[in-house]
């Protein structure tokens, strides 16, 4: 039976799901895609139906792959963020090539706070706009 804390996993995972590159619409690929990254037992397409449906939330280990895999902090996906709040997943911060210490600067501030200002549906198109951008970004040869 679906507890409220599984079905806020489940909803977490089909946001983080939502956002990732290879887009995962059945249990049967979800399951395929998990075990291609997870090191230890492998699960069935019945037990990723069961997180996509809330009736079951899997254990730590399988939780780190997951969050690895979607580019997601393990803490959000498995318990949200402190205040509650469902929305857009915390991204695992990197450095990046133009930004070496990982420190974020006053502008990208202050476009995260304007980001925070927007309704839930405009940050996930915000979101999938910016995965495009980087995708596209990553693929262009440098000269």
């Amino acid at each position: 039976m679906p507890t409220d804390e599984k079905l806020a996993f489940t909803k977490r995972l089909k946001l983080a799901l939502k956002r990732s590159n290879k887009k995962i619409t059945t249990p049967a690929e979800l399951a395929l895609q998990f075990n291609l990254r997870h090191p230890n037992e492998s699960i069935t397409p019945q037990a990723a139906q069961k997180w996509l449906t809330g009736k079951a939330k899997p254990t730590a280990d399988k939780i780190e792959t997951l969050a690895k895999w979607l580019a997601v902090s393990a803490h959000w996906l498995r318990y949200g963020s402190a205040n509650g709040e469902q929305s857009i997943p915390p991204v695992r911060q990197t450095k990046s090539h133009q930004n070496p210490s990982g420190v974020l600067s006053i502008s990208e501030l202050n476009l995260i706070a304007q980001v925070r200002q927007l309704s839930e549906h405009q940050q996930m198109l915000i979101a999938e706009l910016v995965e495009q951008l980087a995708a596209e970004w990553k693929n262009t040869p440098r000269t």
